[in-house]
């Protein structure tokens, strides 16, 4: 994949896992599950939405010009990103197994770059 590519690849990854951050919030700011009104109007889940809505255009685009089997294993970064900014943004804890297990996704990654 060109570089360029790439960058849009990972520009993908990471709208999903800030649209995970958002759907965490929209969660919590729920404070009446039953009521429409708080699924409707909630500002945290509507941008959570369009951000996932715009990444999967961009990500229909990333298809159109990259084979599935190089740009789907930049998805697995998510398993990374995802908790990382839990830990930076929400204070969740970070496990030693989510380091390793998303080192061991990024070594993934680079095999498969790599017998391309």
């Amino acid at each position: 994949m060109s570089p360029f590519l790439t960058a849009i690849t990972v520009l993908c990854v990471l709208g999903i896992s800030i649209g995970q951050m958002l759907f965490k919030k929209a969660a919590g700011s729920i404070t009446d599950a039953g009521a429409w009104q708080h699924w409707v109007f909630n500002g945290w889940l509507i941008a959570a939405l369009v951000l996932y809505g715009l990444t999967t255009l961009l990500w229909v685009w990333v298809l159109r010009h990259a084979p599935l089997h190089l740009a789907y294993p930049f998805m697995g970064l998510a398993f990374l990103i995802v908790p990382t900014l839990g830990w930076l943004f929400l204070g969740e804890p970070i496990h030693v197994s989510t380091l390793i297990g998303g080192a061991l996704i990024l070594a993934g990654i680079a095999v498969t770059a790599q017998t391309s």
